[in-house]
């Protein structure tokens, strides 16, 4: 099935609109010492122990801005490294403790502000919301990796 060009350029405006949203409110919500970007690479570090190429490739970030992301996050405590027992020249990343809390409760006051955006909404709305923005998720990396498949150019595909 196609979609049509004018209902996928109107999706595409209001994907626009929903990304301009959801950075004005994390904006007008951050009151930690981690930036929206921070918070991103911490939220997927927080997704299980992982080699820093494979989470630049996930996050689709070039190695030195992932480096300067986990140099931060490790300054901060939140995060971990230790060498790859598979291959010594690797390391692999993970949360900490301290890093860990923070990811929960960066999460619960995300979740806490949404839902206060979300009063005049039903469980079935927001059930509907979430099922067809993960659809569309599934989508576009589907699509992002098989444009780069082959490729050793990471994607330009950014996922917070």
């Amino acid at each position: 099935m196609t979609v049509a060009s004018t209902a996928a350029a109107q999706l595409v405006n209001q994907i626009f609109d929903l990304q301009r949203a959801v950075r004005c409110v994390a904006a007008a919500n951050l009151r930690d010492d981690t930036g929206v970007a921070l918070q991103g690479v911490l939220r997927f570090v927080g997704e299980g122990e992982t080699r820093a190429t494979q989470l630049a490739e996930r996050l689709g970030v070039s190695a030195p801005v992932l480096s300067r992301h986990l140099a931060e996050l490790a300054g901060q405590g939140y995060v971990v490294r230790r060498p790859d027992p598979v291959d010594g020249r690797a390391q692999l990343i993970a949360l900490s403790p301290s890093g860990a809390d923070k990811l929960r409760s960066i999460e619960a006051q995300r979740a806490a502000t949404l839902q206060g955006a979300l009063l005049d909404w039903s469980e079935d709305d927001v059930e509907e919301t979430a099922q067809t923005l993960k659809k569309l998720a599934e989508s576009l990396r589907s699509s992002a990796r098989a444009k780069t498949a082959g490729s050793t150019n990471t994607s330009n595909f950014v996922e917070e």
